[in-house]
């Protein structure tokens, strides 16, 4: 019985910036599955929508805008999972430049080219590969990409679903 707790990895942590879109489908998954998540958001817990709902465990980081949110979210991950339909741009090309200034690792998931399926054994070899512990989830907001939500949440949940 002790080897076998000895070889099970630690539990995953899931951060996001709390943003509508991938950041709350993250978030989503996180806490539909029971498995601890936060991260940092911006002053007065702003989002596109206005306030960041209160079920979301994000602290403001204070005296700060999205810009600010995301890096942190970078520095203090084990590396980033940006999520994004097609296109890499605003913010979520953003977080891959903090990924790469920091020197933190950083996996591209695309649901233009990859299924649930595919998305999944992606995250999974990332994180093993990587030895991520805590996992920044970042990409476009709901006004962005419409589907940001439910691609992420579904694929998310089914990843989290899995035994690590």
């Amino acid at each position: 019985m002790a080897g076998n707790a000895a070889a099970r990895q630690p539990a995953l942590v899931i951060v996001s910036g709390g943003q509508t879109g991938v950041d709350q489908g993250a978030l989503d998954a996180a806490l539909d599955r029971g498995v601890s998540c936060g991260g940092w958001c911006p002053k007065g817990r702003r989002s596109e929508t206005g306030r960041i709902p209160a079920r979301y465990p994000v602290h403001e980081l204070a005296g700060s805008g999205y810009c600010e949110r995301t890096r942190q979210n970078v520095v203090d991950s084990d590396g980033t999972a940006i999520i994004f339909d097609a296109v890499l741009e605003g913010g979520t090309r953003l977080t891959a430049e903090h990924c790469e200034k920091e020197g933190k690792p950083h996996v591209l998931i695309d649901a233009a080219t990859l299924s649930q399926a595919e998305s999944v054994d992606v995250l999974g070899k990332f994180i093993r590969d990587n030895d991520i512990e805590v996992l920044n989830v970042a990409g476009p907001r709901a006004s962005k990409w419409r589907g940001a939500h439910a691609y992420t949440h579904c694929f998310l949940t089914e990843f989290l679903a899995q035994p690590r």
